[in-house]
């Protein structure tokens, strides 16, 4: 079980939802939940942690529930997805698809991952 630092600072849980869809780096999501955070965690594997916790809120039903329960259980969902890649490698989660498609046992096939370069430069033809 991982141990994330906590913040005791209170945290403004005033339409906390909306608050968070208007949100665009990682550090502002940690900011207005008041999580704690190592930098160089975050710099590793940020978009991994964006994605796990959008994954855990998706599984919540915040329907109803008042902007305190909302934050706490928004917060505990940041921490918990900080905590998987705090103490294990991205690639031990393979949240993205290009990493759950990856298989490092298989050699790659010559000719089937490489896409030539003038096959994209080619200017559009008028039909």
């Amino acid at each position: 079980m991982c141990r994330c630092p906590a913040d005791s600072s209170p945290i403004n849980v005033e339409d906390i939802l909306n608050r968070l869809k208007c949100l665009s780096a990682a550090e502002e999501f940690f900011a207005a939940l008041g999580v704690r955070y190592d930098p160089k965690v975050l710099d590793v594997s940020r978009l991994h942690i964006m994605k796990r916790m959008g994954q855990y809120l998706a599984a919540e039903d915040f329907s109803h529930l008042p902007d305190q329960v909302i934050a706490a259980r928004a917060r505990a969902i940041l921490e918990r997805a900080y905590c998987d890649f705090a103490t294990s490698a991205p690639l031990t989660h393979r949240v993205f698809k290009v990493l759950r498609d990856h298989n490092p046992d298989r050699p790659v096939t010559p000719g089937r991952t490489i896409i030539p370069l003038d096959s994209f430069l080619k200017p559009f033809e008028k039909e």
